[in-house]
């Protein structure tokens, strides 16, 4: 039995709880995001992710929620993969997390020095390494953390 809706007032009045109500409106439309190889083609970034190429489903979960925990500058970074070629085209970028000594080595080559000289290049553990040992969980957040007075002046 339903009580009615006066009475339902009054009751929840009593015990002190405030009903909230879902508001009626539009929904404001979310703001397109362009894909990261988008920004990897000659532009400009804050931060790039360069990752193993081959990696694991959940390899790269762990990854994207590392990097969305830190906050949206890392959440949204581009990422490139290092392939048979290297990376190709890298965009320059106030901070490098390089995931692996391979991939720091095709940064290192594929980088201009001006590029490279004025940014932040931290290195971390590979995904699979750090799926497995705790050490390199904490390496990872250390290295989010060197990254983040880089990543505030964005």
């Amino acid at each position: 039995m339903a009580a009615a809706p006066d009475r339902r007032q009054r009751l929840l009045g009593a015990m002190g709880i405030t009903p909230w109500r879902l508001r009626v409106g539009g929904v404001a439309p979310e703001p397109e995001v362009a894909p990261a190889n988008d920004t990897a083609r000659g532009g400009s970034a804050v931060c790039v992710v360069v990752l193993p190429a081959g990696c694991s489903e959940r390899e790269l979960d762990l990854v994207g929620r590392a990097l969305r925990a830190y906050g949206a500058v890392t959440g949204r970074a581009a990422r490139l993969e290092v392939g048979e070629r290297g990376l190709g085209d890298v965009p320059a970028a106030r901070a490098y997390l390089v995931f692996g000594e391979a991939q720091a080595r095709a940064l290192g080559r594929d980088l201009p020095a001006a590029v490279m000289s004025a940014a932040q290049i931290v290195l971390v553990d590979t995904p699979s390494a750090i799926l497995v040992e705790p050490a390199a969980k904490r390496r990872l957040w250390n290295g989010l953390r060197a990254l983040g007075p880089t990543l505030r002046g964005a």
